[in-house]
């Protein structure tokens, strides 16, 4: 859930919110600092809002304190208006920012899987623990994608990114199993939109759909101009030329997903479109308006959505319900997630280390004091949760329609 490309745009640290007890003069031996890094301005800050309300709801539970130390979070921006999403210019900064004060010993984010390409190699030379609720590029923590990938996010030679979410390669297999298994289709034209998540999650897509979803066949595939204002011609071509029985986009909302819906209806009449988790959010159903995806659009997510949740993950819900009166995105939990392993890292290491926390988080293991039932992290410092929800747009809105587990996954990888 990313990720994305960047315009440029003027440098610099939007100015973020700041809770907590901390000293606000600077800190100092008694004050240790908490920051994420997000698009907080643009259509991703419904998503974003939510993620930021669970980073702060697993702080409040310390009371401002953890082993003796008053915490301090900063909500940062890494998006501008006149971008309207993500920005190099401002990851570069928050991740700077993070580097330059020694009281910051966690930095929470990125959203976008192209802005932790960025921000990695920063907090990794400088010994910050980076935990993100939603980048799923595999190429960020794990060799095999991309050359020189993930040792380029880790100049120093230690790890220092973690993750919460699971990655792309398995979201890309639900995806084609869902389009045949589910959807009963077999002739999927691909569309992504040229950045390092959603061509990533496509170039997936390609990939896996031959191996594991045999009786699937990839039509046709082209990327999208984010900036086009529609793609009309595009979506006659392919209904004409290609004649699939379902697209796949690779892209978020942020890079035209809701007019690809739009346009596809049109030319497509009846033509499902399933899209991957930087789809999942009401800013896409919005962009598109309802009648262009109701009935028509799926969206693949790494967890359960939040009206699935039981145990503590529905105590989660029913707490953000309380607390901000409304229902959670699907993101939510993976923030209070991270805040959770943040807080109890530093509970564990009870002083400021920068290093001996970044240890103490990527050495999480039956982690079972947050939302998500018990799960650690491996090697890699990838979250070893591995369910999957495909979710259908229906009156405007996401209903869950079909669940994989993590033996589901097994069973269509062994195929």
């Amino acid at each position: 859930m990313d990720r994305r490309h960047f315009l440029a745009a003027a440098a610099g640290v939007a100015a973020g919110s700041v809770v907590g007890c901390g000293n606000r003069s600077g800190g100092g031996a008694g004050t240790i600092k908490i920051v994420s890094s997000m698009p907080r301005t643009g259509s991703a800050k419904g998503q974003t809002d939510t993620i930021v309300n669970g980073i702060r709801m697993a702080l409040d539970e310390y009371g401002g304190e953890v082993a003796g130390l008053k915490v301090e979070y900063t909500d940062l921006d890494d998006a501008n208006a006149t971008a309207g999403n993500w920005t190099a210019e401002l990851e570069t900064a928050n991740a700077q920012k993070a580097e330059a004060d020694p009281d910051i010993v966690a930095f929470i984010g990125p959203y976008n899987s192209g802005a932790a390409s960025i921000s990695a190699p920063i907090l990794n030379q400088a010994g910050v623990l980076q935990i993100s609720p939603a980048v799923t590029w595999p190429g960020i923590t794990k060799p095999g994608y991309k050359t020189g990938e993930p040792k380029a996010y880790q100049p120093s030679g230690k790890k220092s990114f973690c993750r919460v979410i699971p990655t792309d390669e398995i979201q890309a297999l639900i995806g084609a199993a869902f389009i045949r298994d589910y959807l009963k289709k077999t002739r999927v034209y691909l569309l992504d939109d040229r950045q390092v998540y959603g061509k990533g999650v496509a170039d997936l897509f390609e990939t896996v759909a031959p191996l594991h979803v045999k009786e699937l066949k990839v039509v046709g595939r082209d990327g999208i101009d984010t900036g086009a204002t529609d793609y009309k011609a595009l979506m006659r071509k392919i209904a004409t030329e290609f004649k699939p029985d379902a697209v796949y986009f690779g892209g978020t909302s942020q890079t035209n997903a809701g007019q690809i819906a739009k346009d596809l209806k049109a030319a497509l009449p009846g033509c499902p479109l399933v899209v991957p988790d930087g789809c999942y959010e009401k800013a896409f159903i919005t962009a598109a308006g309802a009648d262009a995806v109701n009935g028509l659009a799926y969206a693949t997510f790494g967890g359960l959505d939040p009206s699935k949740l039981t145990g503590p993950g529905k105590k989660f819900v029913d707490a953000y319900k309380a607390k901000y009166g409304n229902n959670p995105e699907g993101y939510a939990i993976y923030g209070y997630e991270c805040g959770k392993v943040v807080m109890e890292a530093i509970k564990k290491v009870g002083r400021k280390d920068r290093d001996a926390i970044r240890e103490a988080a990527l050495a999480t293991r039956d982690f079972d004091q947050g939302a998500l039932g018990k799960w650690g992290f491996d090697e890699n410092g990838d979250t070893t949760l591995a369910n999957f929800t495909v979710s259908a747009v229906e009156n405007g809105d996401f209903k869950p329609v079909k669940e994989y587990s993590g033996d589901d996954i097994q069973n269509l990888q062994k195929h």
